[in-house]
């Protein structure tokens, strides 16, 4: 492990904002703080805080900053661009703050000695652009896409249960059915109320009509954006466009994520010991990336049920006394050191 002084002469800690982002510029050799500032977030502000940074830090310099993937993307994206590397911390935990306060200069301070404290191995690498940002806006879109399309289906189902508008409703409504509710007219023969209630009734079928249309056009999207970035990852066991897409966000290229033990720990997957006495056993992880932990999941969920070699790793551990949460994280364990190895192979 090579410590981020043994690379550096300086590093600039960053808090970054909507509208500003904070500087602070720390000398790795002596841990002083060597200047602060603050800059708008527009163009001229980063390339005026691009300026400063090379005043201030004459020398080889790492900028550490927190949320290079949201509010630090542009900034990012300039100091990439200016040869500089950058890398990926976590805000401070509550506890630390303790006795100290907060405020932007202090984030940003605390940023940069985050980044001094640690090995450059152990700190994350900013995610790839291009179509890894599009992968990510995708998957983004497809959640707000799939919860408004659950609320509108929930809505309906409400709906028909509560009113007597001829539709079976005591099973959750099939696709057929909103088909029909979708295509509802008015009738001469309605009251107010009645019309009002049918109507609203369509509303909410052809919504979710048209926000399947956007779903299946967003799956498609991600279909082929998976395949030009990884060929043949869909072709795995159990991987299809959506987890695809989740595994390649998270891995984003080759030599963000140091090894497989590090994309395990990632994904939540990597087992944590458990042990007390006699019983020597680990448990399940519950932190890391929970989308790519989810994607993981129904990975192995899949395997269970169609695949004969892992139905049999399955039994084998169920006869050792295993209990299925066990298997489950042990295999997703193992799926994750899988994907990370054809990763590895297949992409630059």
């Amino acid at each position: 492990m090579t410590n981020v002084a043994d690379q550096y002469e300086f590093v600039v800690g960053v808090d970054t904002h909507a509208k500003t982002h904070t500087y602070a510029v720390v000398e790795t050799t002596t841990a002083r703080t060597l200047d602060t500032a603050t800059f708008p977030t527009s163009p001229t502000g980063l390339s005026r805080a691009l300026a400063w940074m090379r005043r201030r830090a004459r020398g080889s310099t790492l900028v550490a900053m927190e949320g290079t993937g949201s509010y630090g993307a542009n900034l990012t994206r300039a100091a990439l661009a200016a040869g500089l590397d950058v890398k990926d911390v976590r805000p401070p935990r509550r506890a630390a703050r303790a006795g100290r306060g907060k405020s932007d200069t202090i984030d940003a301070e605390a940023a940069a000695r985050t980044a001094l404290a640690s090995s450059v191995e152990r700190l994350a690498t900013p995610r790839a652009d291009g179509l890894r940002s599009a992968l990510r806006v995708l998957l983004v879109a497809r959640q707000a896409l799939d919860q408004r399309r659950t609320a509108d289906r929930n809505a309906l189902t409400a709906l028909v249960r509560s009113f007597p508008l001829g539709i079976d409703a005591r099973r959750p409504l099939s696709d057929a059915q909103v088909v029909e509710i979708s295509g509802w007219r008015l009738r001469p023969s309605d009251d107010a109320a009645t019309a009002t209630i049918r109507d609203e009734a369509r509303r909410l079928a052809a919504s979710i009509r048209n926000l399947t249309e956007s779903l299946e056009t967003n799956r498609n999207a991600l279909s082929r954006h998976v395949d030009e970035l990884a060929p043949g990852l869909t072709a795995s066991l159990g991987v299809g466009a959506i987890t695809g897409a989740i595994v390649l966000t998270a891995y984003s290229h080759r030599g963000r994520v140091r090894s497989e033990a590090a994309f395990a720990s990632l994904g939540g997957v990597a087992p944590l010991q458990a042990s007390s006495g006699n019983t020597v056993r680990h448990r399940l992880n519950r932190h890391g990336d929970r989308q790519l932990n989810r994607a993981l999941d129904v990975i192995a969920k899949t395997r269970i049920s169609c695949d004969a070699t892992t139905r049999a790793y399955v039994d084998r551990r169920t006869a050792e006394g295993k209990s299925r949460r066990e298997i489950r994280r042990s295999l997703k364990r193992y799926i994750a050191r899988q994907l990370f190895r054809q990763l590895n192979a297949i992409m630059a």
